[in-house]
């Protein structure tokens, strides 16, 4: 006795056909992953290495133009909307008042070598807050205020910082004397292609985030001058969180 086979093809189809998909999408879901990490390392490389190649002084406008244009590098990935990046200037400490090194301040370590960041700026819409530190006042409080006139670092000081570095102990990224290091840190909320709730379900949110630092070559002032006098959005100011990059 022969039997009606004619749905056996629709029954195998359906069975092996979420199999397929599965694998298909991530497959290619993986990909996706790999070249947005990649992407957020080359951004953060940019910004660290194009703010350290800026002679002499560096400008407000200067740090805009560099936010502009990683926020181009990573329109892909929808960074401005989806991802923060902040810039800060890493130095070591020069002031011999307050906790000085790895010990007390003395004749033979009349400096110390700990660290102080002098300023920072970010653009991005995601809130996501430095993971390294940033600039505070003679309170030890965040300078948030930047029209501050205080000083030309917006009321940054140096004693109030007691860092030794930026990064895990033994590896820590940490400024010579008598010059600085910029230090980008991206930060980014993964995207995925395949459907959201199942990525989401499975892994969680999957946030990336890069740090690069690149020592400044042939500067001579560390503050961060505002020659053109910019203000508000145009700022790459810390407290706005915008899709829309800062513009000169």
């Amino acid at each position: 006795m022969t039997g009606n086979r004619r749905g056996v093809a629709m029954i195998e189809f359906a069975l092996a056909a979420p199999v397929i998909l599965f694998v298909g999408l991530g497959g290619i879901e993986v990909g996706n992953y790999v070249i947005a990490n990649l992407r957020v390392s080359q951004i953060a490389m940019a910004v660290a290495d194009n703010a350290g190649r800026v002679r002499t002084t560096i400008d407000e406008a200067d740090v805009t133009e560099i936010m502009i244009g990683a926020m181009k590098m990573g329109e892909p990935l929808s960074l401005a909307s989806k991802g923060r990046i902040i810039l800060s200037d890493l130095e070591q400490r020069t002031s011999t008042t307050g906790t000085g090194g790895k010990g007390p301040v003395s004749a033979t370590n009349p400096n110390g070598y700990r660290q102080w960041f002098r300023w920072q700026r970010c653009a991005g819409a995601l809130a996501a807050p430095s993971s390294i530190g940033g600039p505070m006042n003679d309170a030890g409080a965040p300078i948030i205020n930047l029209d501050d006139k205080t000083n030309d670092d917006h009321g940054a000081v140096e004693t109030a910082s007691t860092i030794d570095g930026v990064g895990k102990a033994g590896s820590q990224i940490a400024a010579a004397g008598g010059t600085a290091v910029m230090v980008a840190e991206v930060v980014y909320d993964y995207q995925p292609i395949a459907p959201v709730s199942l990525i989401t379900t499975a892994f969680g949110k999957l946030r990336i985030k890069r740090v690069v630092a690149f020592n400044v070559r042939e500067r001579t002032s560390y503050s961060l001058r505002n020659d053109g006098n910019l203000t508000g959005a145009k700022r790459a100011d810390c407290q706005i969180y915008g899709a829309a990059a800062p513009t000169v």
